[in-house]
């Protein structure tokens, strides 16, 4: 890399380094170029070279983000490998809060209300599939591997064709998309306060629903 490339990189990162800050401040809609750039000492124009608009800025924010998490979902399903589904899909579920809760601007600009007006391009939707593809390599066998057996496993069967998932079943695949649903739902509950009112620990609500998954992978 010579350093003009360096230099972009640098500037990039930056940039992006404070649209994090003003996330976690103020949610996407708190995101602006020209406000970045004023901080950076910088004009608008300039750092205009380097993201086209906010939305181009968004975007980078948005697959740096899926790809971190699928790093970490991946990760810890590496290192489970050896164990077993159900260890594995405990260690994913885990890390998969872990990082959530360490920084709950990023889960939720991918996870939370939609931006108005933002359209997703399709390298953020690449990124996106790597998380769901570590969540179904913790999928266990299928005792049954029949044809698809109901319109929603017809549905997830297209799903999982279009995803080139293999040989897994509709049955694997729903599974899979449980999993995600169900975990999702619990930590986007935890982060945005929902249990506060309750005095439920949502920790002990997480940890009832990864075993609840368990048992219903193990049963097939």
């Amino acid at each position: 890399m010579d350093r003009r490339q360096r230099y972009r990189e640098q500037t990039r990162d930056e940039a992006k380094r404070i649209a994090l800050e003003q996330l976690a401040e103020s949610g996407p809609s708190g995101i602006s170029v020209n406000a970045i750039a004023k901080r950076m000492g910088v004009t608008g124009p300039a750092l205009y070279r380097y993201f086209a608009n906010r939305d181009a800025l968004l975007t980078d924010l948005i697959e740096d983000a899926y790809n971190d998490l699928a790093d970490t979902v991946e990760g810890a399903v590496a290192a489970t490998q050896r164990s077993g589904h159900a260890t594995q899909m405990r260690a994913l579920a885990t890390a998969m809060r872990e990082w959530a809760i360490a920084q709950p601007h990023r889960y939720l600009l991918l996870f939370g209300t939609p931006v108005p007006g933002y359209r997703a391009p399709m390298e953020t939707l690449t990124a996106a599939h790597r998380s769901m593809t570590a969540v179904l390599a913790t999928v266990g066998e299928d005792p049954e591997p029949a044809s698809r057996r109901s319109a929603l496993h017809r549905q997830i069967g297209a799903w999982g064709d279009k995803m080139q998932t293999g040989d897994l079943t509709p049955k694997q695949l729903h599974w899979g998309i449980t999993v995600w649903t169900r975990l999702h739902g619990v930590i986007s509950l935890e982060i945005t306060n929902q249990f506060e009112m309750t005095g439920i620990d949502p920790e002990l609500v997480f940890k009832a629903e990864v075993e609840a998954l368990v048992v219903w992978g193990e049963r097939g």
